[in-house]
């Protein structure tokens, strides 16, 4: 399969034929370069907020409001692309009120297949800016997606950065990692977490990231990143793990060929079985005795 993944600019677009367009486009680009799966950053709906005003996209809380009361006809607009051009989409994650899951907003990320299939993942742990001033909370459970093209998970921006949650998804063949981070420090800490799970899980991680200056907006003014795609650095993937990268704050799409039976080969028969042994860490794990030294 190949994997596209986005270095995504926020627009402050006026209307939503612009937004639709806009997307139209990004998504027609990569199903020409023969993408099977699109990878859309984290907080990507964001540009979604300019459709109710500038004073209210300004606005922190009125924006998340806002994004969410879109999300049901952007799901829709993805949806129809996927089945258009017989993709798999990972949209642009969003807050997201939803009764059944919590009182303030989850931070949503949405799956989207060719046949129709719709799947949501929330984000588990939340950011120091997204604790206040956001107030957005952990939503729903990991989840697992049987798909055409393998077992899929989505581990969002800082969910990368914890171990246990990529264990809890060892059984998946790509895990998506899209992203905003604000820095270029913080766009490595989850470069490095994407990079770390793929090695634990020995699997392939897909990062998208949000790129340039959306001012107007308070959830995601300036971005930093690029999209990379990720495997262990083992026996039928590159010495470095990178099978693909981008360019620094440079918007477009980054690709690569993903083959399963790379991955489903390396756990079985690596130079290393890190996912295979991972349970030998149990009792290894804490120190039984302390000792002065000098």
């Amino acid at each position: 399969m190949k994997i596209a993944t986005a270095a995504y600019p926020l627009d402050a677009t006026k209307s939503w034929d612009d937004y639709a367009d806009k997307i139209t486009t990004w998504v027609a680009e990569a199903a020409q370069h023969g993408a099977d799966l699109l990878v859309f950053p984290e907080y990507a709906a964001m540009e979604l907020a300019m459709l109710s005003g500038p004073e209210v996209a300004g606005d922190l809380q009125g924006s998340l409001h806002a994004v969410s009361g879109r999300i049901a006809d952007a799901d829709d607009l993805h949806a129809e692309l996927a089945t258009k051009h017989g993709v798999h989409i990972l949209a642009g994650s969003a807050p997201v009120f939803d009764d059944k899951v919590a009182v303030r907003p989850v931070n949503r990320a949405r799956l989207f297949s060719p046949t129709g299939g719709r799947g949501i993942q929330d984000k588990q742990i939340m950011t120091r800016f997204e604790r206040d001033p956001m107030e957005m909370v952990p939503g729903g459970p990991l989840r697992l997606f049987e798909t055409c093209l393998g077992k899929i998970a989505i581990l969002t921006c800082y969910d990368s950065e914890f171990p246990l949650l990529g264990r809890a998804l060892a059984d998946a063949d790509l895990i998506l990692v899209p992203s905003c981070t604000e820095t270029l420090s913080g766009y490595w800490r989850v470069r490095i977490g994407a990079m770390a799970r793929a090695l634990e899980a020995q699997c392939v991680t897909a990062m998208a990231s949000l790129v340039g200056d959306a001012r107007w907006n308070l959830v995601a003014d300036i971005n930093t990143g690029m999209g990379g795609i990720f495997g262990p650095p083992d026996a039928g993937f590159p010495d470095t793990g990178v099978l693909a990268e981008g360019t620094l704050n440079t918007p477009g799409w980054t690709y690569a060929e993903v083959d399963l039976g790379a991955i489903a080969h390396v756990r079985t028969d690596g130079r290393v079985l890190g996912r295979a042994h991972w349970a030998e860490q149990s009792g290894r794990d804490t120190p039984v005795t302390s000792e002065r030294l000098g």
